[in-house]
């Protein structure tokens, strides 16, 4: 059975998740911590709990959801999974940091690409990727069927999605994604999205304004 356990971290109110299964394997989900005190927070939970960090799966690589980035990658030293697309967004993070007034180091770390239909497994868990580009090009959904969960990233908030008026995003091109990918999953399936509250894709596709 696995777990998932949210912060929200920095001034973005980043949603990073910790997913871990019976026998302590974990994933770190989009690290956002950027205080101190915010690594603190992420550090002793994974230590308090004896969890082991197998990979740092990124849903895509906007700055607020990369602000731990190095930082977690230092500290476990495991590869970090990320669509080939987001590989651009990860390199812009300076600059997107000095538009924001504080200075950020590229980041130094293995990196893996991961594509749509692959599978990451963690023990005998499987997610599916799901490509739902539109907020960025790469965007990227963990999608555990047999537990109906997914880690969406900025793609399906409660009551909304995510934006599109950012570099390379496209409306319609993620209106169609959600529609075509997410909309056609089971509508129990848990959304744990990167910011604010879960939600499921049964209550967006029957409520959400965006698709009425």
């Amino acid at each position: 059975m696995l777990q998932i356990k949210s912060f929200a971290f920095n001034p973005f109110s980043q949603n990073t998740y910790v997913v871990f299964n019976e026998n302590k394997d974990a994933y770190i989900i989009d690290p956002g911590n950027f205080t101190d005190e915010e690594t603190e927070t992420l550090e002793k939970f994974i230590s308090d709990n004896d969890l082991k960090v197998q990979n740092i799966l990124l849903t895509h690589a906007h700055i607020d959801h990369v602000l731990g980035l190095q930082k977690a990658f230092d500290k476990y030293k495991v590869p970090v999974l990320v669509h080939p697309l987001e590989q651009e967004m990860l390199d812009r993070n300076p600059m997107d940091a000095n538009r924001f007034g504080f200075f950020f180091k590229p980041f130094e770390g293995k990196i893996s690409y991961i594509n749509e239909d692959e599978i990451v497994i963690l023990g005998n868990h499987e997610f599916k990727i799901i490509h739902v580009p539109g907020h960025s090009p790469g965007s990227i959904a963990f999608y555990n069927e047999p537990q109906k969960f997914m880690i969406s990233g900025d793609v399906l908030f409660e009551g909304s999605i995510g934006r599109t008026d950012l570099y390379k995003g496209d409306h319609e091109q993620l209106i169609t994604n959600i529609k075509n990918k997410l909309f056609i999953l089971d509508e129990e399936t848990k959304v744990y999205n990167g910011h604010g509250n879960p939600t499921t894709i049964g209550f967006e596709k029957n409520y959400s304004p965006y698709f009425r």
